[in-house]
C-alpha cells in the first residue's frame, strides 16, 4: 500500500511538473473557438478589451496606430492600442519599446503602467514586469484586473503563495470572477495541487460556462489526473460535433506534452491578450 501510495505521488508531481513546463498564459476570452485556443495551459494578464475591438485585425491596426503613435507620441490610447496590436502579431520586444518610450513621456499615466507591465510579462521579463505593475495602481485605488496579473507573473516566478495572496484581494474586489479563479487555479495547477486545481476551475467554470479558456484549464488538470475520458467530455460538451473533436484533439496534443516534458524545466513566457 506504501509502495502504491509512492507511485500515485510520484506520478502526480511528474505530470504537474510537466504541465508547469508547458504553461503559457495568455489573456481569457469569452469569443474563443478551438480553433485558436492557446497552445498550452492558458491563464490572464486582465487585458482589456470593448467588444468592438475584440474582432479588428491586428495587422490593420499597426499601420493605423503606428501612424498615430508617429504624429503624437504623447497619444497614450494609440500607444497601449499599438503595442497590443504588436503583442497580437507575436512582436512582443517592439510592444514593450513602445510603451517604455510612452511610460518615460508621461511617468504618471497609469493605464500606460498597466499596459507597460503586461508586455513586460508578455516578453518573459516578469520581474521587471511585477515592479511596473505595482506602480499603476494604489493602495487606496486598487485594480483587480492589475491585482490579477501580479498574480499571474508571481506565479511564473514560482511565487506561488503570495501569488494567491494578490488574488484573494482580486477576488474581494470582483468576487468569484472566472478570470481571476482560472489564474488561481493555474496557481494550484503549478505548485502541483491537483485536486484544489480541479475544485478551483471547476467554480470558474460555473461562472463562465462558455469560456473556452477556462473550459481547456479544467480539461488538463482533469486529464492530468488520469480521467482522460472525462476531461474529453469537458472539451466536447454542447457543442457542435465537428468543434467538440476539434478541441479533444488540443486537448490530447496539450496532454501528450506530459511525455515529452517530464524532464524539461524551462520556463515559457507569460503572453498577455485581451480580457472581456
Amino acid at each position: 500500500m506504501l509502495q502504491k501510495s509512492l507511485r500515485h505521488i510520484s506520478r502526480v508531481n511528474r505530470l504537474a511538473s510537466a504541465a508547469s513546463a508547458a504553461v503559457l498564459l495568455v489573456g481569457l476570452s469569452a469569443c474563443q473557438t478551438s480553433s485558436d485556443i492557446a497552445g498550452d495551459i492558458t491563464g490572464s494578464l486582465g487585458d482589456t478589451a470593448e467588444p468592438s475591438q475584440a474582432s479588428a485585425d491586428p495587422r490593420r491596426d499597426l499601420d493605423t496606430y503606428k501612424e498615430r503613435v508617429r504624429t503624437n507620441p504623447r497619444d497614450a490610447d494609440a500607444a497601449l492600442k499599438y503595442a497590443k496590436a504588436l503583442r497580437a502579431t507575436g512582436q512582443r520586444e517592439q510592444a514593450v519599446a513602445v510603451l517604455e518610450q510612452a511610460v518615460l513621456a508621461q511617468p504618471g499615466n497609469k493605464p500606460l503602467l498597466a499596459g507597460y507591465g503586461r508586455a513586460l510579462a508578455d516578453n518573459g521579463n516578469f520581474q521587471q514586469a511585477f515592479d511596473v505593475l505595482g506602480r499603476a495602481h494604489s493602495p487606496d485605488d486598487p485594480d483587480w484586473r492589475i491585482l490579477s496579473a501580479q498574480g499571474a507573473v508571481l506565479d511564473q516566478l514560482d511565487r506561488h503563495d503570495e501569488a494567491r495572496q494578490y488574488y484573494a484581494s482580486a477576488l474581494k474586489i470582483r468576487p468569484d470572477d472566472p478570470s481571476v479563479l482560472s489564474n488561481l487555479g493555474l496557481s494550484y495547477l503549478l505548485s502541483k495541487d491537483l485536486p484544489k486545481a480541479e475544485e478551483t476551475l471547476r467554480r470558474a467554470r460555473e461562472r463562465a460556462p462558455g469560456d473556452m479558456r477556462v473550459r481547456t484549464n479544467l480539461a488538463v488538470v482533469v486529464g492530468l489526473q488520469g480521467r482522460e475520458a472525462e476531461a474529453e467530455g469537458i472539451m466536447k460538451a454542447n457543442l457542435p460535433p465537428e468543434q467538440g473533436s476539434a478541441n479533444v484533439a488540443t486537448l490530447k496534443r496539450l496532454l501528450a506534452r506530459r511525455d515529452a516534458s517530464r524532464t524539461d524545466t524551462g520556463r515559457i513566457p507569460v503572453a498577455a491578450n485581451r480580457h472581456d
